[in-house]
């Protein structure tokens, strides 16, 4: 088995990689949250007979907000690294 050189670019990159991982993962859920709101909002529209009240779930939302938190922090340390990368 090779042994992985670990370097500053390679840190650099696994850092881009990871973060693009995650805001694909926040973009599929926010999709699925939208979806389900659109859903739920024609059924509630094409059914005369029951009222339905529709809101987004807290637990979704706060989980959206969570997970954008974490992304800022990540984004945060990214560009602290570029900025001393390229004083360097």
């Amino acid at each position: 088995m090779a042994k992985r050189k670990n370097t500053v670019t390679r840190f650099l990159e696994d850092i881009v990689d990871d973060t693009k991982d995650f805001v694909d993962d926040i973009l599929d859920r926010a999709k699925d949250l939208e979806e389900d709101l659109k859903d739920t909002v024609t059924d509630a529209v094409d059914d005369d007979e029951r009222k339905v009240k529709v809101t987004a779930s807290g637990s979704d939302v706060a989980a959206l907000h969570a997970a954008l938190a974490e992304l800022t922090v990540k984004v945060n340390q990214l560009a602290e690294l570029q900025l001393a990368g390229a004083k360097a």
